[in-house]
């Protein structure tokens, strides 16, 4: 099993006029301090989106019909936390945090990267302030160099909102939930890296798959900060 990080602290008010806490031990100065980091990388385990097990022991053929998958932890570790405190409290100093987690899960690439954060549907960026995918992505390209670049290749084709949805709802939202961005060419001899920030039932980013794939790509690999 993964070790788990459980969150200690809250998001509060005092984050807004006081130095951040730790979101894991709850020590000032930041929303995850290097402590607490350098646990999560140190015990990151490579595991199954469908079975959940380890990939040592995985079995899934359903894991062999998709694109490689790099799954940072679960949802309910510190990482989860983190992305409640930036995608429902706008917490923005947690997005560098996101991305460099991704940063240490993720492999290096030969070919240039074009990464593709999952689109968040509009009335929710404007609710919240930020598109928090879009934002993590732009982090972690800033983090990785000039070989990196972020691209708003996915659109939202209509307004599916799978908040509190059941499995049979999601895939019956996803399946047509997105398009491609009829600006932007498939380039060659480069690698997508499609972000989301946690699979739940894996319709989301398996539409997105199929939507990358009728356009043309042909390198392709899923990055996922958690598995729920």
């Amino acid at each position: 099993m993964l070790n788990i990080v459980k969150n200690t602290t809250l998001p509060s008010f005092f984050d807004l006029i006081a130095p951040h806490s730790c979101r894991g031990c709850g020590r000032l100065g930041n929303v995850l301090c290097d402590r607490c980091k350098k646990y999560i990388t140190a015990n990151h385990i490579d595991f199954c989106p469908f079975c959940k097990n380890s990939l040592n022991q995985c079995k899934c053929q359903k894991r062999q019909k998709i694109p490689p998958v790099f799954i940072v932890d679960r949802r309910e570790s510190i990482v989860g936390t983190l992305i409640q405190d930036l995608k429902y409290h706008s917490v923005r100093a947690v997005a560098p945090i996101l991305a460099e987690l991704l940063d240490s899960t993720l492999p290096s690439f030969k070919n240039p990267v074009i990464l593709v954060p999952l689109p968040t549907i509009n009335q929710l960026i404007r609710k919240r302030g930020l598109d928090h995918t879009y934002l993590i992505a732009k982090h972690l390209a800033k983090l990785r160099g000039k070989k990196y670049q972020v691209s708003h290749l996915l659109l939202r084709a209509k307004n599916t909102v799978q908040v509190g949805s059941n499995r049979s709802e999601r895939l019956k939202q996803a399946k047509n939930a997105y398009k491609l961005n009829p600006k932007i060419p498939i380039k060659s001899n480069t690698t997508y890296l499609l972000l989301d920030d946690i699979w739940t039932t894996g319709a989301s980013i398996k539409s997105a798959i199929e939507k990358l794939r009728q356009g043309g790509v042909q390198n392709l690999a899923i990055i996922v900060l958690a598995l729920s």
